[in-house]
């Protein structure tokens, strides 16, 4: 927190959030990159990286989206980020349609009969980023919750290649079948975000990206998914039904993982040192599958 005089454009600082361990600024760099999407539209990628690390194509990076109800996804310091970075894991923020990062239009252009519009956004960045040489499809691991969950869910059934291993937090993943259940407390409301399934055009829309009814007999990545299991967003069997049907028709090896909180709702757990623990388990299953946990 500064304080600025507008005459003469002095900063003071005023506030600076404590970082314990000896973190020092001054070893991160942050950078502004921008992919395009199949339609020509040019979308922003957020990325920070710890500078001691070269860049190349055996970079490990964090891919992170969301993209849905107009929610910007801001770059902000974060000190949970500190113990990726610190191990060389690049980490980005794919600002893609659905969210407002670059106004109204941005929303509206990745909403309702325009959703697919995220998704091949996020692939875009994804392939911008290998293609400029900060990381390759096999040291990529791609990361969202709740509607990023759909994201997710939705970007491994179109391009199951683009990423080494995905983490999906309490994941909206069996959208037609829960908006077509206006007995649930939040569907009515959501036909603003995804169209109401009972009118035929929405309907098909929705059923084409679907994350769970759309899933095929092919490879897919490691998978890591974490849910609560007194979600009232996103109720815990659409997860636990998603991975079951996923276990069933993958044709690869490759971890699928469901953890189930029993205690915690759709923000995760609860309390400074379960959430912690939560972020660290969903950190080392990361590291892992990269190669990085010794």
């Amino acid at each position: 927190m500064y304080e600025i005089d507008l005459s003469t454009q002095k900063q003071t600082l005023l506030k600076q959030q404590e970082v314990p361990g000896g973190f020092d600024s001054a070893n991160y760099v942050s950078e502004r990159h921008w992919a395009t999407a199949p339609d020509g539209t040019r979308v922003p990628i957020s990325l920070v990286r710890h500078k001691s690390f070269a860049v190349s194509p055996q970079s490990p990076l964090l891919l992170y989206g969301y993209g849905s109800y107009g929610m910007s996804t801001d770059p902000y310091f974060s000190i949970s980020a500190l113990p990726l970075l610190d191990r060389g894991v690049i980490y980005a923020i794919a600002h893609i349609r659905g969210g407002q990062e670059l106004g109204r239009h941005w929303y509206d252009s990745g909403k309702l009969l325009q959703k697919t519009n995220t998704f091949t956004d996020f692939i875009a960045c994804a392939d911008h980023l290998v293609a400029i040489g900060y990381t390759s499809h096999d040291r990529l691991v791609i990361r969202g919750g709740s509607a990023g969950g759909l994201l997710l869910g939705a970007v491994l059934n179109l391009r199951p290649d683009v990423c080494k291993a995905a983490c999906l937090s309490v994941p909206f993943v069996d959208a037609l079948n829960t908006m077509l259940d206006d007995t649930l407390p939040l569907t009515v409301g959501e036909y603003e975000e995804w169209g109401n399934p009972n009118e035929k055009q929405y309907y098909d829309h929705i059923l084409s990206y679907s994350p769970y009814d759309n899933i095929q007999a092919k490879d897919y990545p490691n998978v890591l998914v974490l849910t609560g299991f007194h979600d009232t967003n996103v109720s815990y069997w659409e997860p636990a039904k998603w991975v079951a049907k996923l276990r069933e028709h993958k044709t690869d090896n490759n971890l699928l993982l469901l953890k189930t909180n029993m205690v915690a709702g759709h923000s995760g757990a609860s309390g400074r040192y379960d959430a912690i623990r939560e972020t660290a388990y969903e950190y080392a299953f990361m590291l892992a599958i990269l190669g990085l946990n010794s």
